[in-house]
């Protein structure tokens, strides 16, 4: 099952929790509340309070509500009653957490891409932040502000929070996560690179698609062997593998949690491979009408075209 947020094309209504099975979306609340007529319970329970369809609320719950949505999802699958289901072509898909409370992002995390930066190996995780201004969803256009000339792209596992972490271990720390999904830590390095600071650079509006979906954590098992691309209109540009972050999933979560309390909801993105295209030469950034296309495995594809605002 892929987590999805969604609506009907055509709709004003607000983004619900989905699930995908290849071109069939399953509204999760919808064929929960079916699931537990099913097995007894009255039409009018309260799902809001049991089974959000609002997918920032769905999250906050924890990683307890992905079983159910499981449940949910495979029962919807085989029954037919009440209009629960939508062809893939009826929907939009929007972020899959669209409002987290954080967004916390992770630089200089792949060698080979700090020394195409010319920067030195980090002996401590470089964090940023980005707000929820730069995010847009899968099916989105990336928009290109005039207020940047160099703006770049960056596919990054990113890491969706399942369950409230505080000083958390190591060890313990996968069992932290509900999912994964893909990010593009679109970058403007005419803005980045004019202060020490990184945020006027990282965070410009509806510049950093994230999806297509959240593959459940279970799903995806370990996550420190996963191949990771980039594309620029077909053009391969970044090819690399998660075995070669400096700092693993694992300590991430160790090493921020220590520092910030982190909530189910909370996005991680882990940091981009060598390839970009700042690091080009010349230089290749992004323009009008290119097409962003970033893999990775396990997960799936997401693409985004590029457009200048005015």
């Amino acid at each position: 099952m892929k987590l999805i947020s969604y609506k009907p094309k055509g709709s004003n209504h607000s983004w619900r929790i989905g699930g995908l099975n290849e071109d069939i979306v399953i509204d999760l609340q919808d064929a929960y509340r079916n699931l537990l007529i099913s097995k007894g319970e009255k039409e009018n329970v309260a799902m809001e309070s049991i089974f959000p369809a609002d997918p920032n609320q769905f999250y906050s719950i924890g990683n307890g509500i992905i079983n159910q949505a499981k449940e949910a999802f495979h029962y919807a699958l085989s029954h037919t009653t009440g209009k629960i289901s939508f062809q893939r072509e009826e929907v939009i898909l929007g972020p899959p957490v669209p409002n987290p409370s954080k967004i916390i992002c992770v630089g200089r995390n792949y060698a080979e891409h700090v020394a195409e930066m010319k920067g030195d190996l980090p002996e401590n995780p470089v964090l940023f932040a980005k707000f929820t201004n730069a995010l847009i969803g899968p099916e989105d256009a990336i928009e290109k502000s005039d207020a940047t000339e160099k703006l770049d792209y960056e596919v990054e596992l990113t890491v969706v929070i399942g369950k409230e972490a505080s000083k958390i271990s190591q060890e313990d720390a996968l069992d932290y996560i509900a999912g994964y999904t893909i990010g593009n830590d679109t970058s403007a390095r005419d803005l980045q690179k004019r202060t020490p600071q990184w945020l006027q650079g990282k965070s410009l509006d509806r510049t950093t698609p994230i999806g297509p979906w959240i593959v459940p954590a279970e799903e995806i098992g370990d996550p420190s062997n996963l191949m990771i691309k980039s594309y620029v209109n077909g053009e391969v540009r970044q090819v690399s593998n998660t075995s070669n972050l400096i700092f693993t999933i694992p300590f991430l979560i160790e090493f921020i949690s220590n520092l910030i309390t982190l909530n189910p909801g909370d996005i991680i993105m882990t940091g981009t491979p060598d390839g970009v295209g700042f690091a080009m030469d010349p230089p290749q950034f992004l323009r009008d009408g290119d097409i962003v296309t970033l893999e990775i495995e396990k997960i799936g594809r997401m693409e985004n075209k590029v457009f200048a605002a005015d």
